[in-house]
């Protein structure tokens, strides 16, 4: 007989970065994950098939609401299994976190530019061509990632962030 899985509240608290890194427990690991503000706020609750590989991209897609996480890690994983916790700790929270609810796009989908285009970037949105619009946003996406980095510098994080280059031009930042 297997044992029941953990309830969320059973579960201790993690580091969201342990020496600048994700930690090393979770790389390539499946199972179940929730993230939580700095002040232990739930902000979502998810499963992965590499749990420190989704947190990369949550902690660069929302980087001011990563600081903790607890996991568990499951061995024989099965997609019915993994909602099945993911329902149940929802459930015990009482309400639905904002990554599982309204905000649900900001964590999961790659990160748009064009709502971040200053005035000046705007007004020369408008009035370029399809292949000045293309250069334009790439533009705006490195200074995005410059700025991602940087806090996410601020923060101590010594992890490897490599964006798909070609996403850039859609205006779109993804880690590759």
């Amino acid at each position: 007989m297997t044992p029941a899985p953990p309830q969320l509240s059973q579960l201790e608290f993690l580091p969201y970065l342990e020496d600048g890194l994700i930690p090393a427990a979770l790389h390539g690991k499946i199972g179940l994950y929730a993230i939580f503000a700095a002040d232990k706020t739930l902000q979502l609750v998810d499963y992965s098939r590499d749990i420190a590989l989704s947190l990369r991209q949550h902690l660069v897609r929302q980087p001011q609401h990563c600081y903790w996480l607890k996991a568990h890690i499951i061995e024989r994983p099965s997609r019915a299994v993994l909602q099945d916790l993911q329902a149940a700790w929802l459930a015990e929270n009482g309400a639905t976190p904002p990554g599982n609810g309204e905000q649900q796009a900001a964590w999961h989908e790659p990160i748009d530019v064009k709502p971040l285009l200053t005035d000046a970037e705007q007004a020369a949105y408008a009035t370029s061509d399809e292949l000045g619009q293309s250069k334009l946003l790439k533009q705006v996406a490195r200074r995005i990632e410059a700025e991602r980095v940087e806090l996410l510098r601020s923060r101590g994080a010594k992890l490897e962030l490599r964006f798909n280059p070609k996403l850039k031009e859609q205006g779109l930042l993804d880690l590759k």
